[in-house]
């Protein structure tokens, strides 16, 4: 809940001497505009998502190689508009794509847009107001015929289908433009929280689509469809919780689909067009840390799934974490390409495969085709859970090659050497106490650490793979901590639940029992929420929701007020009464408690931040380098620690790694070979997205979103372009 509601305010203290190409950010919007280029080679573009349909994050380009790297320059700026610079609460996830010189991207504020790949002018911008809600969008998906070109853009619940070169919405699509998401996600008592933050695919006249919906117990389930890119029309669906008579049924308890949602896909797909596969990964049902209402494996939850593209059937699924009560979702989308392994009768042979990042640090990869792993995975077990209804799954699959590209186990042992001695005294009493140095440990009373966190490990960035099918995976290594508490259910009906009650149990997961929030502003703090926001206004996020957190139509209006009264310092109360038992669970978490010492820094010892690559082909690590610094420390001497990141990076066949992702807010040239850093720049605000490079009137650029917003850092809303002179 209010994930996105106050963060805390910073100094404008890092000055960004640029000059944007931009006009006035509030300018009308352009009715019509083309860039003046021709049809650039396919090779110049960077037509989707994540580069291309294996979402490899990969470039043929060589203009900019690690001979030249170290005279980029900026070639313009565009100020998308958008960002909330006071609270600091938006952001920009977006990897725009680029297509015949034209690149399209979304804004801090959620509007999509065209512009000149040259030069940055902005040709069309659209201007949505029907929802009063933000969301953080991670692109575009683009479809042609030859004839005409459509761009689909994801604003809420609805998918626009937009003239490529106006930006106008398509009104033979849907209607007036627009499909929604919403429609045909039903299950009794469930919210109505669903938007889509990550682009489709396209197949033929197909665009594929998942979706996000919420993680607590009234989540709609999350079925993957694919619609008609002309009409809009629902062409199929492969539901992700199976109904009677249908694969996967007996994995989840009697009538499953009528009481779990989720097991969606809101990281995003790849596909193999000439075989007619669409990948499609899955996160947890939900809720995501207990699942006590949902005994079994839980098919197609954290799931790997290979449909036929044309039918939406299913072909061969792996399930990477068996009924999962840890909110290990698949976090990114899975990489396509050909590795080279010895066949039954030990020669070399060619084999196409898919790989899948798992937050805890693993990769699974598979064949392409039969799913077969490359690469032995065993099933080890791991221990039961303690709390009254839980079956936690006796065992988990563990890939025993490729390593895992973070560390596994978090002890004392593994305190920062930087604590201070009051910090070191105070965290060592509390890691001595709680479950901690194994994956997979189930949630208890007492808290119980993950490591890496949550939210990984790697994230929705994903993983960049080049020609040489190596694969590079930036990742994260924090401690998190949780635990679960009792909640009032069906026991509750008749008596009286107190606003404060009402917020442990619908908001506390997030924004923490006590509202402080998260320490990295994840989720930001609700304390004195009144010197910040009206009433009416918390109100409306509770009812519409926005950015990252649902709506919460799941309450009723009564039990939203007294939130609101306890946020508020009143005291105030509702009775409760009864309500379907599968809407709600026995057991809630305490929050995503990242855990940072008193100066902000996390509590394990470095690396806090990385960057591997390995060879696909043997499994082997070939190097791994820290991602990101604290300037503090390196100035007294600490080698670079890394730091948290988010966002993926891009290859190139120039020798060359980019990303940005981390939280000092740069961007850097890696060399693809030894992973030593060539060049880095400083961006308005950081870069939480993939960048995106293309060629365009003779050059090579390399743009990135600069959003800021998470990690405490502040928010922006520009795009930043790279050249050499």
């Amino acid at each position: 809940m209010f994930r996105n509601l106050l963060y805390f305010v910073l100094p404008a203290t890092v000055t960004f001497l640029l000059i944007s190409s931009q006009p006035d950010q509030h300018a009308p919007v352009a009715a019509t505009a083309s860039a003046k280029s021709t049809p650039a080679d396919p090779g110049h573009d960077w037509p989707e998502y994540n580069g291309g349909p294996d979402r490899n994050h990969f470039s043929p380009l060589t203009q900019i190689d690690t001979g030249n790297v170290s005279k980029l320059t900026v070639a313009w700026v565009y100020a998308s508009g958008g960002a909330d610079t006071v609270r600091n609460t938006t952001q920009i996830q977006c990897n725009p794509i680029v297509i015949d010189g034209v690149l399209y991207g979304v804004s801090a504020g959620s509007q999509a847009f065209a512009l000149n790949a040259g030069t940055g002018q902005e040709l069309w911008r659209t201007a949505f107001t029907e929802e009063t809600f933000s969301m953080t969008s991670r692109g575009l998906t683009h479809w042609t015929n030859g004839r005409e070109s459509r761009i689909f853009f994801a604003y809420g619940s609805h998918l626009y289908a937009l003239n490529a070169r106006t930006g106008k919405p398509i009104t033979s699509f849907g209607t007036g433009g627009k499909i929604d998401l919403k429609e045909g996600l039903n299950r009794p008592g469930a919210d109505d929280y669903v938007i889509s933050n990550t682009p489709g695919v396209i197949f033929k006249n197909f665009i594929i689509m998942g979706t996000r919906v919420s993680e607590n117990a009234a989540a709609l389930p999350g079925d993957i469809r694919a619609y008609d890119v002309r009409t809009g029309r629902l062409a199929w669906t492969f539901r992700t919780v199976p109904r009677p008579g249908e694969y996967g049924y007996n994995t989840w308890p009697k009538d499953g689909y009528k009481n779990v949602g989720a097991a969606n896909n809101w990281m995003g797909m790849a596909i193999d067009r000439k075989r007619g596969i669409v990948y499609v990964p899955t996160g947890s049902a939900a809720s995501d840390f207990y699942g006590g209402n949902r005994h079994g494996a839980n098919l197609f939850a954290n799931c790997l799934l290979a449909l036929d593209a044309a039918t939406g059937k299913r072909l061969w699924h792996y399930q990477t974490v068996h009924h999962d009560i840890w909110d290990r979702d698949i976090p990114a989308p899975p990489n396509l390409f050909t590795v080279t392994h010895n066949g039954p009768d030990g020669r070399p042979r060619q084999i196409d495969a898919v790989s899948v990042l798992s937050k805890q640090g693993f990769l699974f990869v598979f064949d392409r085709v039969t799913g077969k792993p490359l690469f032995p995975i065993e099933e080890r077990p791991v221990p039961a859970s303690d709390i009254p209804g839980e079956q936690a799954w006796p065992t988990q699959p563990i890939p025993l090659k490729p390593a895992p590209f973070t560390r596994q186990r978090f002890t004392e042992q593994d305190l920062s050497p930087y604590l201070s001695d009051k910090d070191r005294e105070e965290i060592l009493a509390e890691v001595r106490k709680a479950r901690t140095g194994q994956p997979f440990l189930p949630l208890g009373r007492e808290r119980t650490i993950f490591f890496p966190g949550t939210s990984g490990g790697p994230q929705w960035g994903g993983a960049a793979v080049d020609e040489n099918s190596i694969l590079y995976v930036p990742a994260k290594e924090n401690p998190v901590y949780t635990s679960l508490k009792e909640s009032p259910v069906q026991e509750a009906v008749g008596r009286s639940l107190t606003g404060k009650k009402l917020y442990e149990v619908n908001c506390g997961s997030c924004h923490g029992t006590t509202r402080e929030g998260s320490h990295d502003g994840t989720y930001p703090s609700l304390v004195n929420v009144s010197a910040r926001q009206n009433e009416p206004a918390v109100h409306q996020l509770l009812v519409k929701g926005r950015g990252m957190m649902p709506a919460f139509t799941h309450l009723k209006e009564a039990e939203r007020k007294a939130i609101v009264d306890f946020l508020f310092g009143r005291e105030s109360a509702v009775v409760a009464d009864a309500r379907p038992v599968h809407t709600t669970v026995p057991y809630s978490a305490t929050g995503y408690n990242r855990w940072y010492d008193s100066k902000g820094y996390p509590i394990s010892r470095p690396p806090w931040g990385t960057m591997t690559a390995i060879n696909m082909h043997t499994g082997a690590h070939l190097w791994q380098v820290t991602l990101g610094e604290y300037p503090e420390l390196t100035a007294k001497g600490i080698p670079p620690t890394g730091t948290d990141n988010y966002g993926g990076a891009v290859v190139t066949r120039g020798g060359l790694l980019f990303i940005a992702a981390s939280r000092d807010e740069k961007i850097r040239a890696i060399d693809r070979r030894t992973g030593k850093t060539l060049w880095q720049a400083p961006l308005p605000a950081a870069g939480y997205a993939t960048p995106s490079t293309y060629f365009a009137n003779g050059r090579q650029y390399l743009v990135i979103a600069c959003g800021g917003g998470k990690l405490k850092t502040k928010s922006g809303h520009k795009y930043v372009a790279f050249a050499l002179p």
